[in-house]
Order: C-alpha cells, then structure tokens, then sequence
C-alpha cells in the first residue's frame, strides 16, 4: 500500500465494532455494477455482501468541520488540508448525487467532524477524549462510522490524520475519506484501478472521483428529482 494506511470501520449504535472489511481483491475492470455492490457492501463481483449499506439522512446538507488540529499541523500542514477540503466538498457537491456537504464553523453541531491529531501511529492515541479514537493507532488517515444497526442509517463519522501522511497526499486522502464516510467505506486492490479511482487500495495519486466513483456515489444517493 502505497499511502499511509487508511482504515475503514462502520461502528453500529451502541458503539459496537462488526467485522470490517478494509479492501476486496479483484481483477480487470468491473461492471458499474460490481464497483458499486464492491465500494458499497465490500462485494466480491458476483458474491453476497459483507458488510450492511449504511446511508446518511438526505433531508439536509451535511456539515462538515475541523474539530482539533494539533500544534504538529499549524502552519503548511493546516493550510493544505483546509484547501483539500474545500476541494473535497467542491467534487463531491459538483457530482450530482442526492446529498452534499458543507463547512461549519469549528464550534457548530457536526455530521462529520475532522481530526488532525499528533501521532504518528507507533502507539496507540491516547487522551483525546473523543470517542471510537483513543485507542486507534493512525499512520495516514482513518474513518469511523456510525450508524444504527435496525436502520442502517449513519449517525455520525469521524475522520482522523495522523502526521506520518505525506502533505502531498492530502488531497488524495481527503477526497477518499470524505467519500467513505458517506457510507461507501470499502477500498478496491486491483491495479487496474491504480489512478482511476479515490478507492484504489495501493494508490495515493487520485484527488477527484472517477467516473464508476460519480457512479456508486450517484447510485448510493440517487439525484433529486
């Protein structure tokens, strides 16, 4: 895996972990079909889901905020993860599904909330309060989802960067991060899809959604009518 590690993990309420699947394996190109059931369920093409559908509420925006960014990040590091996430909610509001994203304030309720924490994944993090995180080890980055196990409906997510993620690549990870927590929250080995997807498991180069990603996305949350 080329970028730092990026963890996927859908937590049901009350906070307890089901078994997560990080990546499927896979072969050539997929239908529309198989990335999506893949991205969506961690469906091996032809096979059964493995994990449940989890969706945001569509009735509103959802927001999105820096909660902490620790002292490790002020300076160039803040600054380019800010401009990666303007970007990230630029692509994915510009995709046409039916739900988009917007910035709040750091002190505003949140849907998502942003942690730019200083480990670099060697221990485990500790003393941050914040729940599903203590305890984590993070290299690159991490997602966590919540969401209600009789409705499979998302509650809350929260994404963490640690300091060992390369600046260059926090385009790439945010765009990624920002989708998987919208509930598409399996990554794909295949290296055909080095370069052509923000799910590719061994690539770190992707800064915007592919045309299956638009696709799954779209799928996920249909357009409004």
């Amino acid at each position: 895996m080329l970028r730092p590690a990026l963890f996927c993990l859908a937590l049901a309420l009350p906070c307890a972990a089901s078994g997560a699947v990080d990546y499927v394996e896979t072969d050539g190109l997929l239908s529309d079909e198989d990335f999506y059931r893949l991205v969506a369920c961690a469906a091996p093409p032809g096979q059964s889901c493995r994990k449940d559908m989890v969706r945001w509420p569509t009735d509103r925006p959802l927001r999105v905020q820096f909660a902490r960014i620790d002292r490790a990040f002020l300076g160039g590091r803040q600054k380019r993860a800010r401009a990666a996430l303007e970007r990230a909610i630029q692509y994915i509001n510009r995709a046409g599904a039916g739900i988009s994203l917007r910035e709040v304030a750091p002190e505003a309720e949140a849907d998502i909330r942003i942690y730019l924490v200083d480990t670099d994944g060697s221990t485990p993090i500790t003393g941050t309060g914040i729940k599903g995180v203590d305890g984590m080890r993070v290299t690159g980055a991490r997602v966590i989802v919540w969401s209600r196990s009789d409705t499979h409906v998302i509650q809350r997510a929260r994404i963490i960067f640690g300091t060992r993620l390369d600046i260059r690549h926090y385009e790439s990870a945010m765009i990624e991060e920002l989708t998987q927590a919208l509930g598409l929250l399996t990554d794909i080995r295949n290296p055909a899809y080095l370069g052509r997807s923000i799910f590719s498991q061994d690539d770190n180069q992707s800064k915007d959604l592919g045309p299956q990603d638009l696709k799954a996305l779209r799928r996920h949350y249909p357009p409004r009518e």
